[in-house]
């Protein structure tokens, strides 16, 4: 049988380089102690046999150089693989998966964090943050106290989505909801509509608080541009209250609830967008079969995993400057669900 090849130590190091093992740990860690100073041809005469042996520390041993040991940990708020989540992460993993292969990282994801008052956290008493160099973050909402003591600890860090409410800066790539949806609500006053129906999921997540800014923005010209919760559950009750109202737009923050009152709708005897328009305003965050293609926008979950782990790499490397928070545009989908308003929309 051929033996196994030993794994080379930092003691095998300092032998072919003909220094100490201090000196190559300093080597390794860039930098060195007050009392000791590394000439530059040493340094890369270590460095020369590192790259010839093809080195590498344990994941527990000290950074190398970059203090980088290629490992970067993925932590959900919610669950990203049962099947009424995953097509939405999805997209998510994708893009970071991508542009970690092309840093040449690995990914941990963290799947052992307990679930608190419904709610995972990042930190409990086995948590394994330290095993990576860094960590994406995602979820619709995520704990602005654990994004404090992240901040505290700096530990590295990103989150996928615009956060705030930290105690500090927080380091995000997320989507420009309110851009998007100020387009939308313009697109749908150049149609003549007037009447306006913000339909929100209800909570104060910084998504829907962008979403809700950007139709607060460019909803002023309009009549009425009104604000209410609503669920595909009670998408009777939601289409009785659009009709009552005259609204002959509705933006939908949910795209089940947008379908729901679509199918209400059609159980009525009423058309989309002939007798009611609806505008979505994102993507399915669970698989909801539609019959028609919803006016909307695609939000560019592929990409924003890509730029949360480049944004990443630099923050653990030191390379950033500043903190890194970056908004890319959503992408406009046409669709068949938006018209032009007809009178008799909320009539008796």
């Amino acid at each position: 049988m051929t033996a196994i090849p030993r794994r080379v130590t930092q003691r095998d190091i300092a032998r072919l380089a003909g220094v100490s093992q201090a000196t190559v740990s300093l080597v390794l860690n860039n930098r060195a102690d007050a009392d000791v100073r590394i000439a530059p041809e040493t340094r890369d005469r270590v460095l020369r046999v590192i790259a010839e042996t093809g080195y590498a520390a344990d994941p527990v041993a000290r950074r190398l150089a970059a203090r980088f040991n290629r490992i970067i940990g993925v932590f959900t708020y919610e669950p990203a693989f049962p099947s009424g989540s995953r097509d939405f992460f999805h997209p998510f993993l994708l893009g970071i998966e991508e542009y970690a292969e092309r840093a040449g990282c690995d990914l941990l994801l963290f799947t052992s964090a307990p679930v608190v008052d419904g709610r995972r956290r990042i930190f409990h008493q086995d948590n394994r943050l330290r095993l990576a160099d860094g960590c994406i973050l995602l979820g619709r909402e995520i704990d602005g106290a654990e994004l404090h003591r992240l901040n505290r600890d700096g530990y590295p860090y990103v989150a996928v989505g615009r956060r705030d409410d930290a105690g500090g800066p927080v380091p995000y790539v997320g989507a420009d909801y309110a851009t998007a949806v100020g387009h939308l609500v313009e697109r749908a006053l150049a149609h003549g509509h007037r009447r306006l129906t913000y339909l929100s999921m209800g909570t104060r997540a910084e998504s829907s608080e962008d979403r809700r800014r950007g139709y607060l923005a460019a909803s002023a010209p309009a009549e009425s541009a009104r604000d209410r919760p609503a669920a595909a559950d009670d998408a009777d009750a939601v289409l009785d209250d659009l009709l009552a109202d005259g609204t002959t737009v509705a933006l939908v923050e949910d795209f089940a609830t947008a379908v729901a009152v679509e199918r209400a709708a059609r159980r009525r005897g009423l058309t989309v967008p002939g007798d009611l328009s609806l505008l979505t305003l994102g993507d399915p965050t669970s698989p909801v079969p539609a019959d028609l293609v919803f006016t909307g926008f695609h939000i560019p979950r592929e990409e924003m995993g890509r730029q949360a782990v480049e944004v990443l790499t630099h923050v653990i490397d030191g390379s950033a400057s500043g903190i890194q928070q970056r908004l890319l545009p959503c992408e406009l989908v046409e669709g068949a669900t938006l018209g032009a308003p007809e009178p008799a929309v909320g009539r008796p």
